[in-house]
């Protein structure tokens, strides 16, 4: 299929692929995954897209629950974005992990679908209490590209460029990318299918910004561990995730319409 010949894309993964961080539960998520639908569509109109993504779900569950729907939808381009909620419980194997990831690589590319993937920033450079996890990290995005490369899977590097890391690309809880963060993964995707009107400009850093001082960088530290990192922990301890509950917000093939209409679409649905 020649670059950019896209008619029917599915996105699978957890609450980044869902949108969290872009819009809220209240108005619709939208998300990169709805933004580079969006750039699709603009480059072939008739584009329909499924978001099966569903927040809090691991690599695991993930491929348990989302590749044989995807499957079904026969999808010609898929994202495939997993292992955040890995990295950041107690036990973490990191080829366990990437195995789920290459299972679904497989599934898909066999079946004919071009799927495209990303690696992850550093979170301790996002949320210096998450710097232990720095070798997790380094060893998943390392597992992400060998699989990739096994399958012919795209990787969007989006765990590269320094700017990846800016606060601004991301939420108060340092988990989600905001709006703008969002923008730029989408833009990522977009250049490492090779789209038309692609290019690297989502790596370029944003203007300077005036740093806190040592004081309100700790002050800043320990806000978020009690209003983020506290409720989160305690969601493990007891069980549960923020996904208990949800189904995927898009789960059948849609088209792709404007911008508002398409936050409109992406309400999200309860479970019974």
């Amino acid at each position: 299929m020649p670059s950019g010949e896209y008619m029917r894309y599915v996105a699978l993964g957890d609450s980044q692929t869902e949108g969290l961080g872009d819009g809220d539960d209240t108005v619709g998520l939208r998300g990169f995954a709805d933004r580079l639908a969006e750039h699709l569509a603009a480059v072939n109109p008739g584009l329909r897209y499924a978001n099966l993504a569903v927040r809090g779900r691991t690599a695991g569950q993930i491929r348990t629950e989302q590749l044989g729907p995807a499957l079904a939808l026969r999808p010609d381009l898929a994202t495939v974005v997993a292992g955040v909620n890995d990295l950041l419980r107690p036990r973490f194997n990191a080829a366990e992990v990437t195995g789920h990831l290459e299972e679904m690589f497989a599934a898909l590319t066999d079946a004919g679908t071009h799927v495209v993937t990303l690696t992850f920033p550093h979170i301790g450079a996002i949320a210096p209490l998450a710097r232990p996890i720095r070798s997790r990290v380094f060893d998943l995005n390392a597992g992400i590209r060998a699989a990739a490369a096994r399958h012919g899977v795209a990787v969007a590097e989006t765990g590269r460029p320094a700017v990846t890391t800016d606060p601004r690309l991301w939420t108060a809880d340092r988990l989600h990318a905001s709006p703008l963060g969002h923008e730029r993964i989408a833009a990522a995707l977009a250049q490492a299918i090779h789209l038309p009107g692609s290019d690297d400009a989502w790596t370029l850093p944003l203007p300077p910004q005036r740093l806190p001082s040592g004081w309100q960088a700790a002050g800043a530290e320990l806000r978020w561990a009690a209003a983020h990192l506290g409720p989160w922990l305690g969601r493990r301890l007891r069980g549960r995730s923020s996904g208990d509950g949800r189904t995927a917000k898009r789960p059948q093939l849609l088209p792709v319409s404007t911008t508002s209409d398409s936050a409109a679409d992406t309400g999200h649905r309860h479970s019974a």
